[in-house]
């Protein structure tokens, strides 16, 4: 059994893929070709934003977007604690001071309250700017922007959406990658929407930030390749990565969606009574990046994964360390508030295998092993 079922996608698209591929391969337009410029539209068409850029991966999306905004030494960029390490990596490389966040133990997302209290904490001690609210939709489902935007509006900051793990995601009708200021996501191939390698996006109404990443992802051009006009990166998707991209948005936008959340609501019909399960908020709907249960407590939590494991099913631990107990931040005055959330997530999280081409016969015996181990 697969946790997340590329082998299977792949047989069940493949002369698509094998087409499209084909097809860039005999042009030989490997960089920036005209399937590039199709993603692009098709996505900004998708999310309900005026502008895409690609960029070679989720992390450097991340970067374009602080850099646009000249985010730097002095500034602190508000982060939930329980994510993956990039969220905080790209703002410490520019040279501002991540500052970590609480999340909520139903959504697992940036909890609005811990947000508030961080952000009064750094500007009473007055050392740092607050500059931005890095918000994760984490697993799937988008942060609470309309909390989160009335906290930016209050202490004027901006909001830049990681929507890595919640493309595909939406609030009513609006969906993930729309709500930020400047918004993002991944297509490492186990997200929602991945590509065969690395790739990303950044998604923008703003038209003068849109320029500059547009330089910035490749080295500061401005007319043509050789007129650079400002230090940028190296980060262009390759065109092979957007073909594929181009076949796996249709398959996605179709049916993928759907199938996954049917896959998702039967767990939790299943589960629901005999372990904690994820919850999905009213008027919200999520793309599951993951399925994430919650169990009693550390010991419980990699008891079962044992169980399961010797039962042949994959399980994955996402986050086994909150980010601001990760190495490389010792040392620098990241916490402003109190993580107990994040600390409990950390030992008792756990989750399970879930893609949109998952049979009935597969989840059963996963949904069979855990009963067996709890009940």
């Amino acid at each position: 059994m697969e946790f997340r079922d590329l082998k299977k996608q792949y047989q069940e698209l493949k002369p698509q893929i094998d087409a499209a591929m084909k097809r860039v391969c005999q042009t030989a337009d490997f960089i920036s070709g005209t399937e590039v410029k199709e993603l692009e539209y098709m996505l900004a068409e998708y999310t309900g934003v005026k502008h895409c850029i690609t960029c070679a991966n989720g992390t450097d999306a991340l970067t374009l977007a602080l850099m646009a905004w000249n985010i730097g030494r002095g500034d602190a960029v508000f982060v939930p604690d329980f994510t993956f390490f990039a969220s905080g990596e790209t703002v410490a490389y520019e040279g501002a001071v991540p500052v970590f966040v609480d999340v909520e133990e139903d959504t697992f997302n940036m909890s609005p309250d811990s947000l508030k209290k961080a952000v009064r904490k750094v500007k009473e001690e007055g050392k740092l700017v607050p500059r931005a609210i890095l918000a994760v939709d984490l697993f799937g489902q988008p942060a609470d922007y309309s909390q989160l935007r009335s906290i930016a509006k209050e202490y004027e900051l901006l909001i830049l959406e990681d929507g890595a793990q919640g493309f595909g995601g939406q609030i009513g009708k609006k969906k993930a990658c729309s709500f930020g200021d400047i918004s993002t996501t991944s297509f490492f191939p186990a997200k929602p929407l991945g590509c065969y390698g690395d790739g990303g996006a950044v998604f923008t109404d703003n038209d003068e930030w849109a320029a500059l990443m547009r330089s910035y992802r490749i080295h500061g051009k401005g007319e043509d390749k050789y007129d650079n006009v400002c230090i940028g990166v190296n980060s262009r998707l390759d065109t092979i990565q957007a073909a594929v991209l181009n076949v796996k948005l249709e398959a996605f936008r179709k049916y993928e969606l759907e199938a996954v959340n049917y896959v998702a609501e039967k767990y939790t019909k299943e589960l629901k009574d005999i372990v904690k399960t994820p919850h999905v908020k009213d008027g919200y709907y999520s793309s599951w990046a993951q399925y994430s249960i919650l169990l009693k407590n550390e010991k419980e939590r990699n008891g079962l994964q044992i169980h399961l494991k010797e039962n042949g099913i994959p399980s994955m631990i996402y986050y086994p360390k909150p980010m601001s107990r990760q190495t490389a931040f010792k040392g620098i005055d990241c916490v402003k508030t109190e993580l107990k959330v994040t600390e409990e997530l950390c030992k008792r999280i756990l989750a399970l295998p879930l893609h949109p081409y998952m049979t009935a016969e597969e989840q059963g015996k996963v949904i069979d092993s855990l009963k067996g181990f709890l009940m």
